[in-house]
């Protein structure tokens, strides 16, 4: 356990970002022989490359309204192929477009030195009507339907709909992070974001599991046991599950057949637990576990990075592993630190 809360929480970070750069070559496979065809036990940044055994861009369409509603920009040409990688133009290392606006939400609190739910969205419509913000093929379905509400006319704050994804989680969390020197203020600055894009009581109920898990551990306690005391005090359904006897299991056998490896939040976020508190000690293993037992694992893997990074600090990263990311997180977490 790192002793100081600055060092817990550029941890966290380090772990949020590498927990989706490791797995985004691998990002959506459910087959498992495939995934170790293709890649074998992914331990290093890799690149992704096509085709994409399990990739459902073949089935997706996204027929903006209104031009303005245009966010797939030279991306559309790949939607409705078979075997179209998600992320096939992504460098190794490179971070997925949901935590590149992370990235923004970070960005804009370091300029502005506090958290603006308004500034940010205008921050986000401006970067996903960019065409040369980022190089990702998949813009998730929360998006699409955010510019379809907002070229209609709503207000931005209204844009947002009922989601169960954990992608939503990636940035209520680093607000629980960034944030972290006024628990309360980050708890409500968390769920605020949540509700800009992903509304509704899983997302809610997801949020505050790992919020009651991610505090203590930032706080200073460790992390199997801010685990087990969340588990026992706060009633959440997302902490449902018989974690210490599902660690004498295969990973492939708890994230798999207890629960689905895909990326529906009230799966999703018991199998971070599991894997957190598997692997509280060796994060290293833990994000690779995480990769390799497949499905959502990039935003599932963010999430783990985050809870796996506040336990150890940035030393528990590899140093392989922080060379090769692309975006590296601020030297500095806290707003008010300067």
């Amino acid at each position: 356990m790192s002793n100081s809360l600055s060092d817990r929480a550029l941890g966290a970070l380090w772990g949020l970002f590498l927990g989706d750069a490791l797995a985004m070559p691998v990002h959506w496979y459910y087959d498992r022989q495939a995934l170790i065809r293709d890649y074998g036990e992914v331990r290093d940044l890799l690149a992704p490359h096509n085709p994409h055994p399990d990739s459902i861009l073949h089935r997706s369409r996204y027929e903006p309204s209104t031009p303005d509603a245009d966010i797939l920009h030279d991306q559309a040409q790949y939607w409705g192929q078979p075997g179209v990688h998600y992320h096939q133009h992504l460098a190794a290392g490179e971070n997925t477009l949901n935590l590149k606006l992370v990235q923004l939400l970070l960005e804009a609190l370091a300029e502005r030195g506090a958290y603006d739910p308004d500034d940010y969205l205008a921050r986000m419509v401006a970067f996903l009507r960019n065409p040369q913000s980022h190089r990702d093929t998949y813009v998730e379905e929360w998006v699409r339907a955010f510019f379809e509400k907002r070229a209609k006319g709503s207000p931005l704050r209204s844009c947002g709909i009922r989601e169960k994804h954990v992608g939503g989680l990636a940035g209520p969390v680093a607000l629980l992070i960034a944030l972290g020197e006024d628990p309360q203020a980050a708890r409500a600055a968390a769920h605020t974001h949540c509700d800009l894009t992903h509304q509704g009581p899983d997302m809610s109920d997801a949020l505050e599991a790992v919020a009651d898990v991610l505090q203590p551990v930032l706080a200073g306690i460790p992390l199997r046991e801010a685990v087990d005391q969340a588990r026992r005090t706060a009633g959440n359904r997302m902490l449902r599950g018989d974690f210490e006897r599902w660690e004498k299991q295969d990973d492939l056998e708890v994230i798999g057949r207890r629960l689905s490896p895909a990326c529906y939040v009230t799966d999703a976020v018991p199998a971070v637990f599991y894997l957190a508190r598997k692997y509280a000690a060796r994060p290293e293993d833990g994000l690779v576990a995480n990769t390799g037992v497949g499905g959502d694992n990039c935003y599932r893997g963010a999430v783990l990075g985050a809870l796996l990074g506040a336990a150890s600090g940035v030393a528990g990263w590899p140093d392989r592993w922080r060379t090769g990311l692309v975006y590296q997180p601020p030297a500095t977490v806290f707003p008010s630190s300067g």
